[in-house]
Protein backbone atom coordinates (compact mmCIF):
# COMPACT_ATOMS: atom_id res chain seq x y z
CA UNK A 1 0.00 0.00 0.00
CA UNK A 2 1.05 3.62 -1.17
CA UNK A 3 -0.28 6.97 -1.09
CA UNK A 4 -3.93 7.83 -1.33
CA UNK A 5 -4.82 9.78 -3.97
CA UNK A 6 -6.45 12.96 -4.33
CA UNK A 7 -9.79 13.12 -4.07
CA UNK A 8 -11.33 12.24 -0.45
CA UNK A 9 -13.93 9.68 -1.23
CA UNK A 10 -14.99 7.64 -3.86
CA UNK A 11 -18.04 4.51 -4.11
CA UNK A 12 -17.06 0.94 -5.20
CA UNK A 13 -18.28 1.97 -8.48
CA UNK A 14 -15.86 4.87 -9.17
CA UNK A 15 -13.29 3.09 -7.52
CA UNK A 16 -13.80 0.20 -10.24
CA UNK A 17 -14.11 2.28 -13.33
CA UNK A 18 -10.77 4.09 -12.48
CA UNK A 19 -9.12 1.24 -11.27
CA UNK A 20 -10.22 -1.45 -14.57
CA UNK A 21 -8.78 1.71 -16.70
CA UNK A 22 -5.46 2.36 -15.08
CA UNK A 23 -1.99 1.59 -15.80
CA UNK A 24 -1.31 0.62 -12.17
CA UNK A 25 -2.75 -1.24 -9.59
CA UNK A 26 -4.60 0.40 -6.46
CA UNK A 27 -6.75 -1.54 -3.50
CA UNK A 28 -9.69 0.63 -2.07
CA UNK A 29 -10.26 0.65 1.60
CA UNK A 30 -13.74 2.29 2.52
CA UNK A 31 -13.91 4.92 0.13
CA UNK A 32 -9.85 5.93 0.26
CA UNK A 33 -7.78 4.70 -2.55
CA UNK A 34 -4.36 3.98 -2.40
CA UNK A 35 -1.83 3.22 -5.09
CA UNK A 36 0.17 -0.12 -4.39
CA UNK A 37 3.85 -0.25 -4.97
CA UNK A 38 6.25 -2.52 -7.10
CA UNK A 39 7.43 -5.99 -4.78
CA UNK A 40 11.20 -7.11 -4.72
CA UNK A 41 12.98 -9.92 -6.46
CA UNK A 42 12.83 -12.01 -2.98
CA UNK A 43 9.02 -11.38 -2.91
CA UNK A 44 8.78 -12.39 -6.60
CA UNK A 45 10.64 -15.23 -6.42
CA UNK A 46 8.49 -16.84 -3.37
CA UNK A 47 4.99 -15.71 -4.87
CA UNK A 48 6.27 -17.80 -7.88
CA UNK A 49 7.28 -20.95 -5.94
CA UNK A 50 3.89 -20.91 -4.29
CA UNK A 51 1.84 -20.97 -7.18
CA UNK A 52 3.87 -23.33 -8.93
CA UNK A 53 3.93 -26.02 -5.90
CA UNK A 54 -0.12 -24.98 -6.04
CA UNK A 55 -0.38 -25.29 -9.04
CA UNK A 56 0.99 -28.63 -9.72
CA UNK A 57 -1.47 -29.89 -6.60
CA UNK A 58 -4.40 -28.69 -7.55
CA UNK A 59 -4.31 -30.22 -11.10
CA UNK A 60 -7.26 -32.08 -11.88
CA UNK A 61 -8.94 -30.58 -8.97
CA UNK A 62 -12.01 -28.34 -8.92
CA UNK A 63 -9.57 -25.20 -7.36
CA UNK A 64 -8.49 -22.25 -9.06
CA UNK A 65 -5.13 -20.18 -8.10
CA UNK A 66 -4.57 -16.81 -8.87
CA UNK A 67 -1.39 -14.69 -8.57
CA UNK A 68 -1.13 -10.76 -7.84
CA UNK A 69 -3.86 -9.32 -10.15
CA UNK A 70 -7.16 -11.14 -9.27
CA UNK A 71 -8.57 -8.65 -6.92
CA UNK A 72 -10.83 -9.67 -4.14
CA UNK A 73 -13.84 -8.42 -2.49
CA UNK A 74 -14.60 -8.23 1.16
CA UNK A 75 -17.92 -6.76 0.81
CA UNK A 76 -19.12 -6.43 4.44
CA UNK A 77 -15.68 -4.37 5.03
CA UNK A 78 -15.90 -2.47 1.83
CA UNK A 79 -12.85 -3.19 0.48
CA UNK A 80 -10.65 -4.28 -2.42
CA UNK A 81 -7.75 -6.21 -2.53
CA UNK A 82 -5.15 -7.56 -4.78
CA UNK A 83 -3.98 -11.03 -2.54
CA UNK A 84 -0.28 -12.12 -3.29
CA UNK A 85 -1.82 -15.61 -3.82
CA UNK A 86 -6.11 -16.57 -3.75
CA UNK A 87 -7.09 -19.72 -4.00
CA UNK A 88 -10.72 -20.80 -4.50
CA UNK A 89 -12.43 -23.89 -4.49
CA UNK A 90 -15.45 -24.65 -5.97
CA UNK A 91 -17.73 -22.29 -7.88
CA UNK A 92 -15.84 -19.08 -8.95
CA UNK A 93 -18.24 -16.51 -7.72
CA UNK A 94 -17.45 -12.82 -9.31
CA UNK A 95 -18.21 -9.19 -8.33
CA UNK A 96 -19.77 -8.58 -12.39
CA UNK A 97 -19.45 -9.78 -15.77
CA UNK A 98 -15.94 -8.34 -15.75
CA UNK A 99 -14.67 -11.39 -14.00
CA UNK A 100 -12.06 -9.88 -11.96
CA UNK A 101 -12.76 -9.16 -9.05
CA UNK A 102 -13.48 -12.41 -6.67
CA UNK A 103 -15.78 -12.95 -4.01
CA UNK A 104 -15.21 -16.29 -2.58
CA UNK A 105 -12.04 -17.15 -1.60
CA UNK A 106 -10.66 -20.04 0.65
CA UNK A 107 -7.12 -19.35 1.02
CA UNK A 108 -5.22 -15.71 0.57
CA UNK A 109 -1.94 -15.62 0.93
CA UNK A 110 0.41 -12.64 1.79
CA UNK A 111 4.25 -12.50 1.20
CA UNK A 112 4.90 -9.91 3.81
CA UNK A 113 7.14 -6.86 2.90
CA UNK A 114 8.88 -4.08 5.10
CA UNK A 115 6.41 -1.43 3.53
CA UNK A 116 3.04 -3.76 4.31
CA UNK A 117 3.46 -6.09 7.08
CA UNK A 118 1.82 -4.28 9.64
CA UNK A 119 -0.98 -3.88 7.30
CA UNK A 120 -1.01 -7.31 6.29
CA UNK A 121 -1.69 -8.89 10.05
CA UNK A 122 -3.53 -6.40 11.00
CA UNK A 123 -5.76 -4.33 9.30
CA UNK A 124 -5.94 -5.88 6.17
CA UNK A 125 -6.36 -8.84 7.69
CA UNK A 126 -9.50 -7.96 9.90
CA UNK A 127 -10.72 -7.25 6.11
CA UNK A 128 -10.39 -10.86 5.02
CA UNK A 129 -11.94 -12.04 7.96
CA UNK A 130 -15.12 -10.69 7.10
CA UNK A 131 -15.14 -12.91 3.61
CA UNK A 132 -17.33 -15.62 5.04
CA UNK A 133 -15.93 -18.17 2.61
CA UNK A 134 -12.26 -17.79 3.40
CA UNK A 135 -11.04 -20.84 5.60
CA UNK A 136 -6.74 -20.27 5.86
CA UNK A 137 -4.97 -17.39 5.49
CA UNK A 138 -0.88 -17.23 4.95
CA UNK A 139 1.61 -15.03 6.11
CA UNK A 140 5.15 -15.68 4.38
CA UNK A 141 8.37 -14.05 5.13
CA UNK A 142 10.99 -12.81 2.69
CA UNK A 143 14.38 -13.21 4.55
CA UNK A 144 14.05 -16.52 6.49
CA UNK A 145 11.98 -19.68 6.08
CA UNK A 146 8.84 -19.15 7.92
CA UNK A 147 4.89 -19.31 7.33
CA UNK A 148 2.65 -18.52 9.80
CA UNK A 149 -0.85 -20.20 9.10
CA UNK A 150 -4.57 -18.59 10.46
CA UNK A 151 -6.96 -21.27 10.11
CA UNK A 152 -10.87 -20.30 10.84
CA UNK A 153 -12.28 -22.81 13.20
CA UNK A 154 -15.84 -21.03 13.71
CA UNK A 155 -15.63 -17.62 15.24
CA UNK A 156 -11.86 -17.99 15.88
CA UNK A 157 -8.65 -18.13 14.32
CA UNK A 158 -5.82 -20.41 15.24
CA UNK A 159 -2.54 -19.80 14.74
CA UNK A 160 0.46 -22.28 13.22
CA UNK A 161 3.76 -21.61 12.34
CA UNK A 162 6.25 -23.74 10.20
CA UNK A 163 10.23 -22.55 10.52
CA UNK A 164 13.31 -23.71 8.83
CA UNK A 165 13.95 -25.40 5.44
CA UNK A 166 12.93 -29.13 6.29
CA UNK A 167 9.45 -27.68 7.67
CA UNK A 168 6.41 -27.82 5.69
CA UNK A 169 3.22 -25.99 5.86
CA UNK A 170 -0.41 -28.14 5.54
CA UNK A 171 -3.04 -26.31 3.69
CA UNK A 172 -5.85 -28.25 5.29
CA UNK A 173 -8.49 -25.60 3.30
CA UNK A 174 -7.50 -27.41 -0.17
CA UNK A 175 -5.67 -30.26 0.99
CA UNK A 176 -2.31 -29.42 -0.14
CA UNK A 177 0.96 -28.86 1.66
CA UNK A 178 4.13 -26.11 1.14
CA UNK A 179 7.47 -27.58 1.85
CA UNK A 180 9.41 -24.29 3.21
CA UNK A 181 12.62 -25.50 0.89
CA UNK A 182 10.68 -25.26 -2.28
CA UNK A 183 9.16 -21.98 -1.55
CA UNK A 184 12.17 -20.56 -0.50
CA UNK A 185 14.08 -21.91 -3.70
CA UNK A 186 16.39 -19.28 -5.29
CA UNK A 187 15.59 -16.97 -2.23
CA UNK A 188 17.89 -17.68 0.56
CA UNK A 189 21.70 -18.14 -0.17
CA UNK A 190 23.27 -20.62 1.53
CA UNK A 191 24.26 -18.83 4.49
CA UNK A 192 20.75 -18.21 4.86
CA UNK A 193 19.82 -21.83 4.98
CA UNK A 194 18.73 -22.57 8.89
Amino acid sequence: MSAVLTQTHYTDEEYLTLERNASYKSEFHDGQIYAMTGASRKHNLITVNIAGELRSQLKKRPCEAYINDMRVKSAEARNYHYPDIAVVCGTPHFEDAQVDTLLNPTLLIEVLSPSTEAYDRGGKFAHYRKIPTLREYLLVTQDQPSIERYMRQGDVWILSEAIGLEASMPLESIDCVLSLREVYDKVLDDTDNN
